[in-house]
């Protein structure tokens, strides 16, 4: 058996022998974001479902989404969505029974490393991450959606900032319960935060509730979306936050994620 990307094998002895640290790395990036795609339950989570809800919320007036043209409403909300999925539900889910299974604590005794193996997951979660928004982005576009050009820089620092906090809170879930309470847990978040956590209604939109949301990073990233692809302005508020999340959520990772179970 050998690591992706690697030339040796796990019972060899020679890292001398091994790839170097960015191709193996990206080697692991690769098999993991394959491994995504190809798996469809993952697929329906990060790709079909947010195709559904873009295309009801922009086609549906049921639900109101607030002032401006619905399109333009919707389709932050289903990208933060997405991002949501991928960087957080998947992870979460794949990395608990990866764990179970006692794969990271293989993985983390082979050239690869413990490091080289978050490395990789990381760049799988950019990977699928970006064909999610430029999916999406197409759709969204076909739909009439028009983005404010302004904000695209915005706009891609708050998914940067809000994929690393729930790449960061996916990975505390996944390091600290069990592998059927993960898959539990994650997709129960993950009903919860498109039902009410400011990702496809805005955080104003919800009501009292929205005191509270607004707060959390599936409201940062929410209403931060918006605001750069519709506004077209810097959402420093959302930022901060996001910001805030990303350094407790990785602290808290660093502190009690356990590689085997």
């Amino acid at each position: 058996m050998t690591v992706p990307g690697s030339q040796t094998a796990l019972s060899g002895d020679g890292d001398e022998r091994a790839a170097p640290p960015l191709r193996r790395v990206l080697a692991q990036a690769r098999f993991d974001a394959l491994a995504m795609l190809r798996n469809g339950e993952q697929l329906l989570l990060t790709v079909i479902l947010p195709l559904f809800v873009l295309a009801g919320l922009a086609r549906s007036g049921v639900v109101d989404l607030g002032e401006g043209r619905r399109i333009d409403l919707a389709t932050p909300g289903v990208l933060a969505l997405a991002l949501i999925s991928t960087s957080f539900t998947g992870q979460a889910i794949s990395t608990g029974f990866d764990r179970r299974a006692g794969l990271l604590r293989l993985l983390g005794t082979t050239p690869l490393g413990r490091s080289g193996l978050i490395a990789g997951r990381l760049g799988a979660v950019a990977a699928v991450s970006a064909i999610q928004v430029v999916l999406l982005g197409a759709v969204g576009l076909a739909l009439g959606w028009h983005p404010a050009a302004s904000g695209l820089l915005p706009a891609l620092l708050v998914g940067v900032l809000g994929s690393a906090a729930f790449v960061s809170l996916g990975l505390l879930l996944a390091g600290t319960l069990r592998a059927e309470a993960v898959l539990a847990a994650a997709n129960l978040i993950w009903v919860l935060l498109l039902a009410g956590g400011g990702v496809v209604l805005a955080a104003d939109q919800l009501g009292p509730l929205g005191d509270v949301v607004r707060w959390l990073p599936s409201g940062a990233l929410g209403d931060g979306l918006r605001v750069a692809l519709t506004d077209g302005t810097w959402p420093w508020a959302d930022l901060l936050i996001l910001s805030a999340w990303t350094a407790a959520g990785t602290a808290a990772t660093i502190r009690w994620f356990r590689w085997d179970s």
